[in-house]
Protein backbone atom coordinates (compact mmCIF):
# COMPACT_ATOMS: atom_id res chain seq x y z
CA UNK A 1 0.00 0.00 0.00
CA UNK A 2 1.41 3.49 -1.05
CA UNK A 3 2.08 6.13 1.93
CA UNK A 4 -0.54 8.43 2.16
CA UNK A 5 0.15 12.43 2.06
CA UNK A 6 -1.75 14.28 4.30
CA UNK A 7 -2.43 17.91 2.88
CA UNK A 8 -3.76 19.39 6.25
CA UNK A 9 -2.68 22.74 6.75
CA UNK A 10 -2.47 23.54 2.59
CA UNK A 11 -4.63 25.03 0.35
CA UNK A 12 -6.55 23.78 -2.38
CA UNK A 13 -6.39 26.05 -5.24
CA UNK A 14 -9.50 25.72 -8.08
CA UNK A 15 -8.09 25.18 -11.23
CA UNK A 16 -9.62 27.42 -14.17
CA UNK A 17 -12.80 24.98 -15.67
CA UNK A 18 -12.93 23.11 -12.56
CA UNK A 19 -16.76 21.77 -13.79
CA UNK A 20 -18.58 22.68 -10.68
CA UNK A 21 -19.36 26.09 -10.24
CA UNK A 22 -19.82 25.92 -6.48
CA UNK A 23 -16.14 26.06 -6.42
CA UNK A 24 -15.00 28.25 -9.43
CA UNK A 25 -11.63 30.26 -8.37
CA UNK A 26 -11.85 28.68 -4.55
CA UNK A 27 -9.61 29.11 -2.01
CA UNK A 28 -9.58 26.16 0.67
CA UNK A 29 -7.62 25.42 3.96
CA UNK A 30 -7.42 21.15 4.17
CA UNK A 31 -8.55 21.03 7.91
CA UNK A 32 -8.93 17.38 7.77
CA UNK A 33 -7.74 14.98 5.61
CA UNK A 34 -7.33 10.68 6.01
CA UNK A 35 -7.51 8.16 3.75
CA UNK A 36 -11.08 8.09 4.15
CA UNK A 37 -12.18 11.54 3.66
CA UNK A 38 -11.61 15.06 4.22
CA UNK A 39 -12.54 18.54 4.85
CA UNK A 40 -11.81 22.25 4.05
CA UNK A 41 -12.84 25.43 4.99
CA UNK A 42 -13.56 27.68 1.82
CA UNK A 43 -11.90 31.02 2.23
CA UNK A 44 -12.77 33.63 -0.69
CA UNK A 45 -16.99 33.79 -0.43
CA UNK A 46 -18.64 35.89 1.84
CA UNK A 47 -21.75 35.15 2.72
CA UNK A 48 -24.20 37.64 0.94
CA UNK A 49 -25.63 39.95 3.32
CA UNK A 50 -24.75 38.04 6.43
CA UNK A 51 -21.90 39.85 8.63
CA UNK A 52 -20.45 38.89 12.03
CA UNK A 53 -22.72 41.11 14.17
CA UNK A 54 -25.71 39.81 12.45
CA UNK A 55 -25.00 36.25 13.34
CA UNK A 56 -23.93 37.02 16.60
CA UNK A 57 -27.34 38.89 17.30
CA UNK A 58 -29.42 36.02 15.98
CA UNK A 59 -27.59 34.23 18.65
CA UNK A 60 -28.61 36.41 21.46
CA UNK A 61 -24.59 37.24 21.68
CA UNK A 62 -23.44 40.88 22.82
CA UNK A 63 -22.61 42.00 19.24
CA UNK A 64 -20.43 45.30 19.79
CA UNK A 65 -20.04 47.16 16.43
CA UNK A 66 -17.11 46.09 15.61
CA UNK A 67 -18.75 43.34 14.43
CA UNK A 68 -20.49 44.98 11.54
CA UNK A 69 -19.66 44.60 8.70
CA UNK A 70 -17.03 42.19 9.20
CA UNK A 71 -17.51 39.22 6.76
CA UNK A 72 -18.88 35.72 7.27
CA UNK A 73 -17.75 33.34 4.68
CA UNK A 74 -19.50 30.18 3.03
CA UNK A 75 -17.04 27.77 4.23
CA UNK A 76 -18.86 25.27 1.30
CA UNK A 77 -21.58 23.86 0.45
CA UNK A 78 -21.74 20.68 2.74
CA UNK A 79 -23.69 21.48 6.55
CA UNK A 80 -24.54 25.61 5.55
CA UNK A 81 -26.09 26.15 8.81
CA UNK A 82 -23.03 24.29 10.77
CA UNK A 83 -20.63 27.37 11.71
CA UNK A 84 -17.36 26.87 12.07
CA UNK A 85 -14.92 29.46 13.86
CA UNK A 86 -11.14 29.36 12.20
CA UNK A 87 -8.33 31.14 14.04
CA UNK A 88 -4.90 31.63 15.36
CA UNK A 89 -4.06 28.65 18.08
CA UNK A 90 -3.31 31.91 20.51
CA UNK A 91 -7.00 31.54 21.63
CA UNK A 92 -8.47 27.98 22.42
CA UNK A 93 -11.15 26.23 24.35
CA UNK A 94 -9.19 22.73 25.23
CA UNK A 95 -12.57 20.74 25.05
CA UNK A 96 -13.55 22.47 22.29
CA UNK A 97 -10.93 23.70 20.06
CA UNK A 98 -9.25 21.20 17.19
CA UNK A 99 -5.52 22.58 16.28
CA UNK A 100 -4.72 20.88 13.21
CA UNK A 101 -1.25 22.75 12.15
CA UNK A 102 1.19 24.74 14.08
CA UNK A 103 -0.54 28.52 14.62
CA UNK A 104 -4.33 27.23 13.66
CA UNK A 105 -7.31 26.13 14.99
CA UNK A 106 -10.82 25.33 14.83
CA UNK A 107 -13.98 25.74 17.11
CA UNK A 108 -17.99 25.06 16.48
CA UNK A 109 -18.99 26.56 19.64
CA UNK A 110 -20.51 29.72 20.84
CA UNK A 111 -17.63 30.43 23.49
CA UNK A 112 -15.59 31.00 20.06
CA UNK A 113 -17.85 33.10 18.76
CA UNK A 114 -17.48 35.50 21.59
CA UNK A 115 -13.98 35.38 21.80
CA UNK A 116 -13.65 36.48 18.42
CA UNK A 117 -14.93 40.04 19.39
CA UNK A 118 -12.90 39.73 23.03
CA UNK A 119 -9.75 41.24 23.11
CA UNK A 120 -8.55 38.48 25.02
CA UNK A 121 -10.12 36.02 22.24
CA UNK A 122 -7.79 34.92 19.10
CA UNK A 123 -5.72 37.25 17.47
CA UNK A 124 -6.76 36.67 13.95
CA UNK A 125 -10.49 34.58 13.36
CA UNK A 126 -13.28 34.01 10.97
CA UNK A 127 -16.72 32.86 10.76
CA UNK A 128 -17.28 30.03 8.33
CA UNK A 129 -20.58 28.94 7.91
CA UNK A 130 -20.41 25.11 6.40
CA UNK A 131 -17.71 23.19 4.56
CA UNK A 132 -16.27 21.25 1.86
CA UNK A 133 -15.71 17.54 2.40
CA UNK A 134 -14.48 14.62 0.40
CA UNK A 135 -15.11 10.61 0.66
CA UNK A 136 -12.50 8.08 0.30
CA UNK A 137 -10.36 8.94 -2.55
CA UNK A 138 -12.34 11.39 -4.19
CA UNK A 139 -9.97 14.25 -3.10
CA UNK A 140 -7.26 12.55 -4.43
CA UNK A 141 -8.86 11.36 -7.50
CA UNK A 142 -9.72 14.97 -8.45
CA UNK A 143 -5.77 16.22 -7.72
CA UNK A 144 -4.89 13.26 -10.06
CA UNK A 145 -7.71 15.17 -12.49
CA UNK A 146 -5.46 18.14 -12.22
CA UNK A 147 -8.74 19.95 -10.77
CA UNK A 148 -6.50 21.37 -8.03
CA UNK A 149 -3.10 22.61 -7.35
CA UNK A 150 -1.77 22.92 -3.76
CA UNK A 151 0.43 25.39 -1.96
CA UNK A 152 1.70 26.30 1.38
CA UNK A 153 -0.71 28.18 4.04
CA UNK A 154 -0.57 31.83 4.12
CA UNK A 155 -2.01 33.54 7.06
CA UNK A 156 -2.87 36.48 5.21
CA UNK A 157 -4.34 34.70 2.21
CA UNK A 158 -6.79 32.90 5.46
CA UNK A 159 -7.37 35.73 7.20
CA UNK A 160 -7.92 38.78 5.71
CA UNK A 161 -10.90 40.60 3.63
CA UNK A 162 -9.59 40.98 0.41
CA UNK A 163 -11.55 37.72 -0.92
CA UNK A 164 -11.40 39.13 -4.15
CA UNK A 165 -7.99 38.26 -4.74
CA UNK A 166 -7.44 35.35 -2.51
CA UNK A 167 -7.47 33.17 -5.58
CA UNK A 168 -5.29 35.14 -7.43
CA UNK A 169 -2.41 35.72 -4.62
CA UNK A 170 -2.83 31.95 -3.90
CA UNK A 171 -1.44 31.34 -7.16
CA UNK A 172 1.17 34.07 -6.75
CA UNK A 173 2.53 32.42 -4.12
CA UNK A 174 2.88 29.49 -6.91
CA UNK A 175 4.69 31.38 -9.21
CA UNK A 176 1.58 30.84 -11.39
CA UNK A 177 -0.22 34.34 -13.06
CA UNK A 178 -4.07 33.76 -13.12
CA UNK A 179 -4.36 35.70 -16.11
CA UNK A 180 -2.48 33.06 -18.11
CA UNK A 181 -4.23 29.86 -16.86
CA UNK A 182 -7.27 28.33 -19.75
CA UNK A 183 -9.82 26.67 -18.47
CA UNK A 184 -9.47 24.37 -21.96
CA UNK A 185 -7.83 21.23 -21.57
CA UNK A 186 -5.78 19.77 -24.25
CA UNK A 187 -2.95 17.02 -25.00
CA UNK A 188 0.20 16.53 -26.18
Amino acid sequence: MAEFDSLVGRLLVAMPGIGDPRFEHAVILVCVHEPGHAMGLRLDRPAPMVDLKSVLSKLQIPAPDSAAGRPVLVGGPVDKERGFVLHTDDWMNRDTSVPFVDGLAMTGTRDALIAMTDVAGPKRSTLLLGYAGWGEGQLEDELGENVWLTADADMDVIFDEAHETKWARALAGLGVDAGMLSGQAGRA
